[in-house]
């Protein structure tokens, strides 16, 4: 057990799985020497050499078709797109093929591959670097999402994920890489896709939320609680497909007010589905309206600093929709 950074867990897990597993290798544009744009995979070509983790032309659709190509002749890959924002050119390979291969096939045929992506804003990043459009691959059947921001459950997930025998979408939020620090077990850690973490225990609300958002939620629950008293319960996705519908359910109907909190776009976002499950089977234990606090409903994150944070929802719009909620 050790501390580390969330872009050190990562990488860890990866030299991990590749030290166990001759079949997993990684593909994407500047994985290699240069290590990736953010440096996730630096060092791990020169340990495992060119064949298992490979440079890639500047080309999505390629990354996405070769590893599929490598499932389906026995190997584990793990691609990286260089951002979310630049995978529109793979949704063919992802949507037509890799979501679809096993179902097609009745089971004949497997896609154990990962898609590791940064996604988020917060750094400045403009409209090219900065989306937060996870919700889209939840609506495709067939892949499975997961969005850890706690570096242990990064580590665990990144390894359950490349086992998965389905394509698992692997969120990394860019802002956290350096600025989120946890413990990390060495060996053998895994943490199950689909299921939930209690970041913070209460009885009188409960914040739904994953990613850079839980760490702002958790926060707004930390100073709400300081002045008002209460207890505030704070639940981490990590998992945004297939959602942990037991855990939701369970902490609302304890509480009987929930709060979905999510860096995406309010129309279309996970918290829709999230707050239609809590609906259909939760509505009598509901003391308040089901509350969604998200990003504004325009284009994409806007580059200039001011506007950059009027989009951004920090831990005092998160506290203000706490208090507000809570007066119910």
């Amino acid at each position: 057990m050790a501390t580390k950074l969330l872009i050190e867990a990562i990488r860890d897990g990866l030299a991990e799985a590749m030290d166990q597993d001759e079949r997993v290798m990684i593909i994407g544009e500047d994985v290699g020497r240069r290590g990736g744009v953010f440096r996730v995979t630096e060092g791990l070509m020169d340990t495992y050499g060119e064949m298992r983790v490979v440079d890639s032309p500047l080309a999505e659709s390629l990354i996405v078709g070769v590893a599929i190509g490598a499932a389906a002749n026995g190997m584990l890959p793990v691609a990286e797109i260089q951002f979310l924002d630049f995978i529109p050119p793979a949704m063919d390979q992802l949507m037509s093929e890799a979501a679809k291969l096993r179902y097609r096939s009745n089971g004949d045929w497997d896609c154990p591959i990962v898609i590791r992506t940064p996604y988020g804003g917060g750094i400045h990043g403009a409209l090219y670097h900065s989306q937060s459009i996870e919700a889209v691959f939840t609506h495709i059947p067939g892949l499975k999402v997961v969005a850890p921001i706690d570096p242990a459950d990064a580590k665990g997930l990144l390894t359950s994920a490349i086992y998965d025998p389905d394509p698992v979408i692997f969120l990394e939020h860019k802002k956290g890489y350096r600025s989120i620090r946890g413990e990390v077990p060495d060996n053998g850690h895994t943490v199950p896709i689909g299921k939930a973490r209690i970041a913070r225990e209460g009885s009188d609300l409960t914040i739904i939320s994953y990613g850079m958002y839980l760490q702002e939620s958790l926060a707004a629950a930390d100073a709400y609680v300081e002045e008002h008293g209460g207890s505030i319960e704070v639940i981490d996705l990590r998992s945004l497909k297939p959602l942990d519908s037991d855990a939701i359910l369970e902490s609302v109907m304890k509480t009987g007010k929930a709060l979905i909190v999510h860096e995406a776009n309010m129309f279309g976002g996970i918290g829709g589905e999230i707050a239609a499950i809590i609906a259909e089977h939760a509505f009598a234990y509901l003391d308040g309206p089901v509350t969604r606090l998200a990003s504004p409903d325009v284009p994409a994150m806007p580059f200039s600093p001011p506007l950059e944070q009027a989009f951004v929802r920090d831990k005092n719009d998160i506290r203000a929709a706490i208090e507000k909620l809570a007066a119910f």
